[in-house]
């Protein structure tokens, strides 16, 4: 292994490890820390995407439909998800967000902001900079 190859290795276990920490206490700070990873992935998904089958969301979540079920189930069982009959497919049902399951979604993302506001205030303005400057390489990491 090349000296760039590892730091470019210890790098990605540094960003690993200080994204981790960062996702952990986000997660801490908003209600979200009452549900599984799974559900709130599923309410974000069904706010930002619209009604959709247990399908197509056991699909973009990489699970079983069987799990997705069980998913839905509990969320709707919490009335933060709604099922109805699918517009034309009679065979299916398509889920969306309840009125408080965008109101649980709107409070988790207002703490989640509220704290990331109060930790980068008190950041140096140098130190502020230069995460703002990440940004843009962060979200290019993801980009296909």
């Amino acid at each position: 292994m090349t000296k760039a190859q590892k730091e470019l290795e210890e790098a990605a276990t540094d960003l690993l490890l200080a994204m981790g920490q960062i996702v952990r206490k986000l997660r801490l700070e908003s209600a979200s820390h009452e549900l599984t990873w799974t559900q709130v992935a599923v309410m974000a998904r069904l706010d930002r995407g619209g009604p959709a089958t247990t399908a197509d969301l056991a699909r973009a979540e990489a699970i079983k439909p069987q799990s997705m079920g069980a998913t839905l189930a509990y969320l709707q069982e919490q009335g933060v998800v709604e099922r109805r009959p699918h517009p034309t497919d009679g065979r299916q049902f398509v889920f969306s967000l309840t009125e408080a399951g965008h109101r649980i979604r709107e409070k988790a993302s207002a703490d989640k902001r509220a704290w990331l506001m109060k930790a980068m205030a008190e950041l140096s303005p140098e130190e502020r900079q230069a995460l703002l400057a990440a940004i843009g390489p962060m979200r290019r990491l993801v980009r296909p």
